[in-house]
């Protein structure tokens, strides 16, 4: 049954579009926007009425984006299309040009059209909302004036329409190599869980087997994000094999192989392995596996609006990270324990006005609680790759927002910015899905609602003179995870319950009869019964937790939109959703006032994503922060690959592309551009030690810094400060030579 919360939800989550659009539109509102967005709103839409697949939509996304680039890129004589003329996975896909009309506008807005309705017809055809779709897809071209009818490949003869089938047909090709499995609607092809599956209604989880692997659910009834009713109620692991797939900008040089039982998982940005739950292995970091699972339960007690707990959620207080964790042990500096969030200090003024930023004073529960839903993308929601676009639809509908490449030169008409922008965005979620769950299929790692049980079953592991002691328990945390002691209102029959692990946290879905009145609330319960801030017909995700999809699809993107726009900040300086009293929360009446979520910069909504998921309880620290960093890297290595299509001749600006020398190194430069009095940070990756010097020139060739000279440099990460404070504002190149080997990077200052 679909409650009132939940059509208020479908009203909010599309909120962020601005100007979406619905095929009952007019045509005269339709002809607002560029073809590029009216397509690109018709495919988040039907994402919304398919199956909530993260890893198929990102490919979905980034494939239509690729299909309305090349359409508009043939016709320039400046960008290069990404497969016209090219082969990409194998496919070779031959172009011979096509002439250019009078028509030149319309011509592109044709060939725009048809090559993102034949992908659309082709990927949505056997979605469960192909009924509602399909048609919207026609009327869509119906309105726009364009006759389905024509089918013809035949772009030779400069008919726009043929164009366009070609560019589909071929990207419909690509798709059916790519390693995705397509052809057999994307099932495994040789995984197998290792653990029996949890069953959430019973307590405990006395079946599992390996409490560092990934444990299938069996749930009554099934219901994915997008709200979906799935008939198998054990779901299977969604994409362990994803790494597979081509990605778009990933190279070779960071892509490890490995295999088990014969079967290769692909790995690209490997993190290494997350911490174990074995009292064996001193490597193991088990302190780390039982304080990161055990701040999840902790972060589920901040759940209760009725706790008093009031935090000022505006930029003013929240958001302005300056430095990440990069390894394990340094996660509990960062994630505090017992009030929850992050070292963020926000920011003493919005930069658009020069005022500082209005406090909003909020219960934490109700931030906390908004939070795990509006990030969670369900349902009725366009899964995590898609909001990145509604955000971006959103910043390309700001008054105060200007079409300029990277902030800066003419302003871009709205077909020619819409391309580009998606077309980069596309490209971005797609290489953080083969990314992640790349990652997510080789470690197999499990999730909080397994582990906090199967810690709770074995007891505790603080003291050894206590009862119920296991070295392999829970950790105790005073007023969050205790033991169940004889004066307890916990105690089972016969007191059969004393001894056993109890947290605060929040009640779970047997607290709810109905969403639009009841709360569960926070309370004492057996840990055996913990649960995560999810619906009962879901619970958590079909696919293993390290790394974060959330975390890695949001700050490869944030870095894009950052990158894209020239701009940290969102346009006006700050970024707003509002959920309103008692009607945005579905699972649970809420939240208890009207909540503004805002962010200031597009990595604080980043950053905010990535929290969220833990007070969901879906994923505990180390899910995330690797998912940051990675997110980063892909983000600004994806843009850099997606901006060398964009320009006449990629080789005369080799800092507009990820640079490779011929033994493998690569260098980034990022933030880029920058802004003056600022730093930038040159990351160089060595395959082989290496010699490196780096120097900056500006545009008349004449050497104006050398920042970094250093022989027998290990193969590894390293990372180069650039000050800009002496540089004035304009382009400049960085040269670095490895081994005499000369690669060459643009960096802009603002």
């Amino acid at each position: 049954m679909i409650t009132n919360k939940q059509n208020a939800f479908k009203i909010f989550s599309t909120w962020i579009i601005a100007s979406i659009l619905f095929i009952s539109s007019t045509s005269e509102v339709i002809a607002q926007q560029s073809v590029a967005r009216q397509w690109n709103d018709v495919m988040l839409e039907a994402i919304r009425h398919d199956f909530a697949r993260p890893t198929v939509h990102s490919r979905n996304l980034f494939h239509v984006s690729v299909a309305m680039f090349d359409a508009w890129a043939a016709y320039d004589d400046i960008a290069t299309p990404y497969l016209l003329g090219d082969s990409i996975g194998g496919l070779q896909c031959p172009f011979t040009g096509v002439p250019v009309p009078s028509y030149l506008d319309s011509a592109r807005d044709e060939a725009v059209s048809f090559a993102a309705y034949r992908v659309l017809r082709h990927r949505f055809e056997s979605s469960p909302g192909a009924d509602e779709m399909i048609p919207e897809f026609d009327t869509l071209m119906t309105i726009l004036g364009y006759d389905t009818s024509i089918t013809s490949v035949n772009y030779a003869s400069g008919n726009p329409a043929e164009l366009g089938n070609y560019i589909a047909q071929s990207i419909i090709a690509m798709g059916l190599q790519d390693g995705s499995n397509e052809q057999n609607d994307y099932d495994n092809k040789f995984y197998v869980a290792f653990n029996d599956p949890l069953i959430p209604n019973e307590p405990g989880n006395p079946d599992i087997t390996n409490a560092n692997r990934w444990q299938p659910l069996a749930l009554d009834t099934y219901i994915d994000q997008s709200g979906n009713v799935i008939p198998n109620n054990v779901p299977d692991f969604l994409g362990p094999e994803w790494g597979q797939v081509v990605p778009f900008s990933l190279h070779d040089s960071i892509r490890n192989v490995y295999t088990s039982f014969g079967d290769e998982y692909v790995v690209y940005h490997d993190p290494s392995s997350p911490p174990y739950l074995d009292t064996n292995n001193a490597s193991s970091l088990i302190e780390e596996y039982q304080w990161g699972f055990s701040l999840v339960s902790v972060w589920s007690s901040h759940l209760d609006s009725a706790n008093g707990v009031m935090w000022d959620i505006s930029p003013a207080s929240i958001g302005n990270v300056q430095n990440y964790p990069t390894n394990i042990p340094d996660l509990q500096n960062f994630y505090n324990l017992t009030e929850g969030g992050d070292p963020g200090t926000g920011y003493t003024e919005n930069p658009s006005t020069g005022l500082p930023y209005d406090a909003q004073m909020v219960p934490r529960a109700d931030y906390a609680r908004v939070l795990a839903e509006f990030w969670a993308d369900g349902p009725d929601s366009e899964t995590p790759p898609g909001h990145w676009f509604t955000l971006l639809n959103y910043v390309n509908d700001h008054a105060e927002f200007e079409k300029k490449w990277r902030g800066t030169g003419a302003v871009l008409d709205d077909l020619e910015w819409d391309v580009k922008a998606y077309f980069t965005l596309g490209g971005t979620v797609h290489d953080a899905a083969v990314t992640a769950w790349g990652i997510k299929g080789w470690y197999d790692y499990i999730r909080p609602v397994s582990a906090i049980r199967h810690m709770a079953d074995l007891g505790q592991s603080s003291d050894s003179l206590d009862v119920n002691y296991n070295k392999a328990g829970i950790i105790l945390v005073s007023d969050y995870i205790e033991l169940v002691v004889l004066t307890d209102t916990l105690l089972g029959f016969a007191k059969s319950d004393t001894g056993k692990i109890k947290v605060k946290a929040w009640r779970g879905p047997d607290y709810i009869s109905d969403p639009d009145t009841d709360v569960a609330g926070v309370g004492w319960i057996l840990a055996e019964n913990w649960w995560p801030y999810q619906r009962p017909t879901f619970v958590t995700p079909p696919f293993a937790g390290y790394t974060s999809g959330h975390s890695t699809f949001s700050r490869a993107a944030a870095e894009v939109m950052t990158a894209l726009t020239g701009d940290a900040y969102f346009p006006g300086g700050m970024g707003e959703f509002l959920a309103e009293k008692d009607s945005f929360l579905v699972f649970e009446d809420g939240p208890s006032m009207d909540i503004t979520l805002q962010w200031a910069t597009y990595r604080d909504a980043s950053d905010q994503c990535s929290l969220s998921r833990i007070w969901g309880g879906i994923h505990p620290p180390v899910d995330d922060m690797p998912g940051r960093l990675i997110g980063e890297k892909i983000g600004v290595r994806a843009f850099d690959f997606a901006e060398k299509h964009m320009i006449a001749n990629p080789f005369t600006f080799a800092n507009n592309q990820l640079e490779t020398s011929s033994n493998g190194t690569q260098i980034i430069v990022y933030p880029n551009p920058l802004k003056q009095n600022s730093v930038a940070t040159l990351s160089i990756e060595l395959t082989e030690p290496a010699s490196v010097q780096v120097d900056v020139f500006n545009t008349l060739g004449s050497k104006v810094a050398s920042p970094f000279v250093q022989s027998n440099l290990s193969a590894s990460s390293h990372t180069i400060s650039i000050n800009s404070k002496n540089l004035s504002a304009g382009s400049y190149v960085i040269r670095t030579l490895v081994d005499g080997i000369a690669i060459t990077k643009q960096l802009v200052i603002k």
